[in-house]
């Protein structure tokens, strides 16, 4: 049996980042050859994420990456099981891989498609190589949940938590990227049903006017009264469920919309 020397489970230690015992365990059964070694570590990968495959994935990570000129733009959804890995360096570098190709690459139709694609940064390496590689690494199970691809011009918004993400294209004039961006945050925020109040469902606002007219009856005043607060309170209704509608300075207008945007 061939001698397995500390240098030599150091090496492979170095080229795989798996833990040492890990390392020796392979070479020993490869007889020291690098090469087979190496094939193990791989196909055991392989079994700890079918050990995996039932896990639930609650935790992760989403990402948005707009091109510069803002002509178009990539977003997807990367999954892992527990919140310390969604902030992992090797986490994020497979979330970074798998935005890149999508916004640089040829495009994908499905996580499937994209993650046959090769990974920009890791020659010879395709996108799903990588993904076996850090799971192998961390033994969590992970999956490209989502992608998607926009031609532009595009607005984007990824809140701090990387948990909520808005992508969009829009049309018209006035589509400045400060424009784009607080739309964007607006839908992050709001989750509106609508581009405008004057889309949505009839029964939702009406549904809307009886809880706040309930409402305001409680505080006894005159029904005069309590329809200008039904009204008040309805102006601030239509603000969060209308994407492109505001109110300034006790004014109503289509905000984004009188810029000439649409989405």
């Amino acid at each position: 049996m061939a001698e397995i020397t500390a240098a030599a489970v150091k090496q492979l230690r170095e080229m795989t980042d798996l833990p040492m015992m890990d390392c020796k365990k392979a070479l020993t059964e490869a007889g020291g050859d690098q090469e087979k070694a190496l094939a193990l570590l791989k196909e055991w990968g392989k079994k700890v994420m079918v050990k995996r495959s039932e896990n639930s994935t609650q935790e992760g990570l989403i990402v948005i990456e707009i091109k510069p000129d803002g002509s178009e733009a990539a977003m997807i959804e990367l999954q892992c099981e527990s919140a310390p890995v969604a902030v992992s360096e090797d986490f994020n570098f497979l979330a970074n891989q798998c935005i890149k190709q999508l916004l640089n690459g040829p495009g994908a139709a499905t996580p499937e498609e994209l993650l046959a694609q090769a990974a920009p940064d890791r020659p010879g390496q395709s996108l799903n190589d990588l993904l076996g590689e850090v799971v192998n690494k961390i033994r969590e199970k992970m999956v490209l949940a989502k992608i998607a691809r926009v031609t532009g011009p595009v607005g984007g918004y990824v809140h701090h938590d990387k948990k909520n993400g808005v992508l969009f294209r829009a049309e018209g004039a006035g589509k400045s990227s400060e424009v784009l961006r607080d739309v964007a945050m607006h839908i992050a925020a709001l989750k509106p049903k609508a581009t405008h109040p004057t889309e949505l469902p009839q029964e939702l606002v009406a549904a809307e006017r009886a809880k706040l007219t309930e409402e305001a009856l409680k505080s006894g005043k005159p029904a005069a009264v309590v329809e200008k607060i039904v009204e008040g309170r309805l102006k601030n209704f239509y603000v969060e469920q209308g994407v492109l509608f505001r109110f300034d300075n006790g004014v109503w207008n289509g905000h984004s919309r009188k810029r000439g945007i649409e989405l």
